[in-house]
């Protein structure tokens, strides 16, 4: 190094030439997928054993005195036969009679994968990571925010099943509003079956839209198998406050008949769907969704569900919904301790933000869902990767960055290494003071595992960041998208399977409308 301090070119060069080497060999290199995670590490308990006990008995409260609006008719039958008071269509519910229900769900359940080496265990102490959901818009390969299309929800699709860290391929990551809304759906299931060989959502958005994908399972599947066995782990969405539409309903029991799970879930903007109070939030949240949970038992005893929770906060100011505030953490951790309370599995946050680009309010606000959401037990992670601008866009950039912060979060949920190797007293005793440890026979064992090395994060030199063109954490992160995207290879199908389900679609296809009525 020169005596002014400056850096040496050469050894500049030089440490570029290894890192694009490194990088090259990085892009080549197989997929090594990753086991969902067992977590490792304790949950964080923000509330005390009363406190759980006050909010699922406040929920009970609303429950029994207020009731919750079914929409449905067949769903007001089965839940006056169960014992419940119906007037009309508002259904109130004993407590005795919810946690009778509660107690039939299944602690955990394996959702089986077309390759069983992908099937994930949700429930337990395990996490399972799936993409974002829902988005009309994305921020595609340009970086350019438009309507998305069924080749952008394919390429996600693809980008998760190329990412070791996800163990699940999702559902609708963005809206195709290129296909007709009433025939989307199909091509959506089939773009999961085609391009990934792990699990899956179904769609949810009308009755017979749940249907077909069941069907369409039973094609890639067999009717025996998913009859015993669940291969999808969908969504349903109450309308909150307290009320469940016919739409959502249908889709809830289709699935249940079938024996596929469901993440039965409110989508509560505090202030706006349910009181401006952190902790009534939480209690009309649980309220909804324990009545969900209890319906789909009603429907089939025992039928895997998932404890879902949307929560977001709206400013007061705007009317606009905030995430990754103090308030939203702290209804994840609650909502964690009542599902463990009633041992049923969670769903619950992601990588949620408001931001409209992937800046650091981006950053900030999905780091800090996604900490609480592993602290508080999440098993079940939907919006793991990509969500920008509150759910309205599917970032490419983002998915990247995201996964990235997902395979470090998976780093930081094993337990403390405290082995003889681990507490490192060879390198030290090897090394002694004032030396370094650089190139002691401890460090060249361990340095590949020893930390956490990211790929798209630049931990380099200002000189040579600025020789690699100053590109942004964005802008690496879609560039990588880009390469993994061209380097995709799909895993294999059974060309009959895969015949019979074009077949089904084309059938489908010609008997639904291009419109909405």
């Amino acid at each position: 190094m020169p005596l002014d301090g400056g850096y040496d070119m050469a050894q500049t060069r030089g440490r570029r030439g290894g890192r694009a080497r490194r990088h090259r060999e990085r892009i080549g290199a197989p997929i090594v997928q990753q086991r969902y995670i067992t977590r490792e590490i304790p949950v964080y308990e923000l509330l005390d054993e009363a406190g759980v006990d006050l909010l699922h008995d406040t929920s009970m409260q609303i429950l029994e005195e207020t009731g919750i609006d079914f929409l449905d008719d067949d769903a007001c039958r089965q839940w006056k036969e169960a014992g419940a008071d119906v007037t009309g269509r508002r259904v109130r519910i004993p407590r005795t009679l919810i946690e009778n229900l509660l107690a039939m769900v299944p602690e955990s359940y394996v959702q089986m994968a077309r390759n069983p080496e992908r099937n994930v265990v949700v429930g337990g102490d395990n996490t399972v990571f799936a993409p974002t959901f829902g988005s009309p818009f994305v921020r595609d390969l340009a970086n350019q925010r438009r309507y998305a299309t069924l080749e952008d929800l394919q390429n996600f699709v693809k980008l998760a099943y190329m990412s070791p860290v996800l163990h699940h391929s999702g559902g609708i990551i963005c809206e195709p509003v290129d296909v007709p809304v009433p025939r989307r759906h199909l091509d959506i299931v089939y773009s999961h079956m085609k391009y990934s060989d792990k699990p899956f959502m179904g769609v949810q958005s009308a009755p017979e839209r749940a249907l077909d994908s069941c069907r369409m399972c039973e094609i890639l599947f067999g009717a025996d198998t998913i009859r015993e066995n669940t291969v999808m782990t969908s969504v349903v969405n109450c309308n909150s406050p307290l009320v469940w539409d016919g739409s959502m309903l249908g889709a809830l029991r289709h699935y249940a008949e079938h024996n596929q799970a469901v993440l039965v879930t409110p989508f509560i903007m505090a202030g706006a769907m349910a009181p401006v109070v952190t902790a009534g939030a939480i209690a009309q949240l649980n309220a909804e969704v324990v009545s969900g949970l209890a319906y789909a038992q009603i429907v089939r005893p025992g039928v895997p569900m998932v404890y879902g929770s949307f929560l977001a906060t709206v400013s007061m100011r705007s009317g606009a919904p905030m995430m990754g505030t103090p308030e939203t953490l702290q209804m994840i951790y609650a909502v964690g301790q009542l599902a463990r309370r009633y041992r049923v599995p969670l769903r619950s946050g992601g990588m949620l933000n408001g931001a409209k680009i992937a800046d650091a309010q981006a950053a900030y606000e999905s780091m800090q869902t996604m900490t609480a959401t592993l602290l508080a037990g999440t098993n079940f992670v939907l919006h793991a990767a990509g969500w920008l601008e509150a759910g309205l866009t599917a970032g490419y950039g983002k998915f990247i960055m995201d996964t990235e912060q997902v395979a470090m979060l998976q780093s930081f949920c094993r337990r403390l290494d405290l082995s003889e190797n681990g507490l490192g007293l060879e390198a030290i005793r090897e090394v002694g003071p004032g030396n370094h440890f650089l190139g002691c026979a401890h460090t060249r064992r361990n340095y590949l595992e020893g930390f956490f090395i990211p790929e798209i994060a630049d931990n380099n030199s200002f000189e040579q960041w600025q020789a690699e063109g100053e590109l942004t954490h964005d802008e690496r992160a879609v560039a990588t998208a880009r390469r993994r995207l061209e380097a995709y290879e799909p895993p294999p199908l059974d060309e009959a399977r895969d015949e019979a389900l074009q077949d089904f679609m084309a059938r489908r296809k010609a008997e639904l409308p291009e419109t909405v009525s």
